[in-house]
């Protein structure tokens, strides 16, 4: 009995283990900068969503910085993910043409820079199935010692979708939240039970943890083969919040915008930002965001090669706010959206305001400040919301055939109807 037992408690971990949800993560501190976009021409392309089509002549990059001396023999592999991102049923030859282990064999030494780092670049290799996926990579063939972990998606334009930023259906929320409302229709597709074989994920600038899962239509017209999301009771809305602010640390020379002061030393750089305040009360006013996201760039070495040639600088963030046991956390992409160890802000007695430091590549920086409650960041105490902020939004629609082992991406929205670049 005990034997059994100890089995049972050994294939339970194993399970959990294997089915759980994989997530966006970087698991060693030399592991820097990482980021996965389509191939662009444009500098700037480097925020774009990491989602193609099935039939995209580019492909998906994988950027990362090694803070070393040596170069490491590291490999990656690609994991199919069902739409709740736990590993599918797939096997590698069902997605894949080839072996699922990929070296990341192309690297170039940073130049002349104070923190010698090594740049890799990796290629995603085309795949033949929709749906999400995430590329992991390791050191040697030792898949456990993993170093990072980023999520995707491809998807084939099955279903056609239509999505729009409206405001929201409960007054109260029509000055602070934008609702999406969502049309599916799947005419190309057999499909028996429309509520269980669709799903319907919208996300919010990116990030994950702003992801909802739109479960009931509104409306489902089967003569039509038409679905339609457009609830009236906030589960397709989102607080609208503020415009980023922003930090551009695209020179060491000279102080870029809402930057303090630069100290240069033969080994290292360090950087304060001016003192960030509350803005919750403040009168709207749009401006130029990356809506927390962030881009590589020097401005220092004109013409060079940013990736290799930016400088990391020792940055710290200061925000005023009285002092709380609530916890202040700085969110963004730079701070995997309050995933890293310095996301979270400690205070400072002397200068009486909360500051975290963080070791940031030259470039242009988005971020805000939120509380931690019930598991959620809030921004709304010390940022605000309005409806006439500029957010982009995806919209992601799965489908499961009926015998299927996998779910399929088969429609993507992309909406930003006010798209601002550098």
């Amino acid at each position: 009995m005990k034997v059994f037992l100890g089995f049972l408690l050994v294939y339970l971990a194993f399970a959990q283990n294997v089915f759980s949800q994989i997530e966006d993560q970087v698991f060693r501190d030399h592991i820097q900068s990482v980021r996965i976009f389509p191939q662009g021409i444009e500098f700037d392309s480097q925020i774009d969503a990491p989602t193609i089509s099935l039939r995209d002549s580019r492909s998906l990059v994988l950027l990362f910085d090694d803070i070393a001396f040596d170069p490491e023999l590291y490999t990656a592999k690609l994991i199919h993910c069902d739409a709740d991102w736990k590993p599918s049923q797939l096997k590698d030859n069902d997605f894949l043409s080839g072996f699922n282990q990929f070296n990341v064999q192309d690297y170039e030494y940073s130049v002349n820079t104070r923190l010698p780092y090594i740049h890799y670049r990796f290629e995603i290799p085309r795949v033949t199935k929709s749906g999400n996926y995430v590329v992991k990579v390791y050191r040697g063939r030792e898949e456990s010692d993993a170093i990072l972990t980023k999520r995707f998606m491809v998807y084939e334009d099955l279903f056609s979708v239509g999505a729009s930023i409206v405001p929201p259906s409960q007054t109260s929320d029509r000055r602070t939240d934008q609702q999406i409302d969502v049309v599916v229709n799947y005419s190309k597709v057999e499909v028996v039970n429309p509520s269980s074989q669709i799903k319907v994920v919208i996300r919010q600038n990116q990030r994950w943890d702003h992801a909802k899962l739109i479960n009931e239509p509104t409306f489902l017209n089967e003569i039509s083969k038409t679905i339609r999301y457009e609830n009236f009771d906030g589960t397709n809305s989102f607080r609208a919040g503020n415009e980023f602010r922003f930090i551009d640390l695209r020179f060491i020379r000279a102080t870029g915008a809402n930057i303090a002061s630069v100290t240069v030393e033969s080994d290292v750089i360090y950087a304060e930002t001016k003192v960030d305040v509350p803005r919750e009360w403040e009168v709207y006013s749009q401006y130029l965001d990356l809506n927390g996201q962030y881009i590589v760039y020097t401005n220092d070495r004109p013409g060079g090669n940013p990736e290799v040639e930016s400088e990391y600088i020792l940055t710290t963030f200061r925000f005023f706010a009285p002092e709380s046991s609530r916890e202040i956390y700085l969110l963004g992409t730079l701070t995997d959206w309050g995933k890293k160890p310095e996301a979270k802000m400690s205070w400072n007695p002397k200068l009486k305001v909360y500051e975290t430091t963080l070791l940031l590549k030259q470039g242009w920086y988005d971020y805000q400040f939120a509380r931690l409650e019930d598991q959620q960041f809030d921004s709304m105490e010390f940022e605000g919301s309005y409806f006439e902020t500029e957010n982009e939004y995806e919209v992601l629609v799965y489908f499961r055939a009926l015998g299927s082992r996998y779910d399929q991406l088969v429609g993507y929205v992309y909406l930003q109807p006010n798209r601002r670049r550098l």
